[in-house]
């Protein structure tokens, strides 16, 4: 057996950076935004970077909260694991989005464990990164605030 593992050991293994389909490198000029999904407010912006968020499996998603911007509140399926990439964020706990938020200004880091309600909003411009195990999914606390249904 130690003979077989010795043996394993000096098999060349391929590079991770040899194979394009196994990182990927990007420049921030290279993300190309897109109209949010319908289960976000209008007026957003989203561009995933890594994985499909509507897939099981590891994903990487940012979100651009024009100004003055709620995402009313909510939960989600799975943790969520949020980064402020520019402008600040408010973001704040409970089922009330007039509770007093925390502003989290780029650099600042959150996560939100599973079925924690919480809410979103922004008075200017601001880009957020998520990142998660998919499916990602939202479920909006009062279901009048869902815009899939709100229309």
């Amino acid at each position: 057996m130690i003979q077989l593992l010795l043996a394993l050991s000096l098999v060349p293994q391929p590079s991770l950076a040899a194979d394009s389909a196994d990182h990927i490198m990007m420049k921030s000029e290279e993300v190309k935004w897109m109209d949010a999904p319908t289960s976000l407010p209008k007026g957003a912006k989203t561009a995933v970077i890594y994985g499909d968020p509507s897939k099981e499996g590891p994903f990487a998603m940012r979100i651009k909260f024009p100004a003055n911007y709620l995402i009313p509140p909510h939960t989600h399926p799975k943790d969520e694991v949020v980064t402020v990439i520019s402008g600040t964020l408010l973001m704040g706990l409970g089922a009330d989005a007039k509770a007093k938020p925390m502003n989290l200004p780029a650099g600042s880091f959150a996560v939100m464990k599973v079925g924690t309600q919480h809410f979103a909003k922004s008075e200017k411009e601001a880009v957020v990164q998520l990142n998660g195990v998919g499916p990602w999914g939202i479920t909006y606390v009062n279901p009048a605030d869902d815009p899939r249904t709100n229309k």
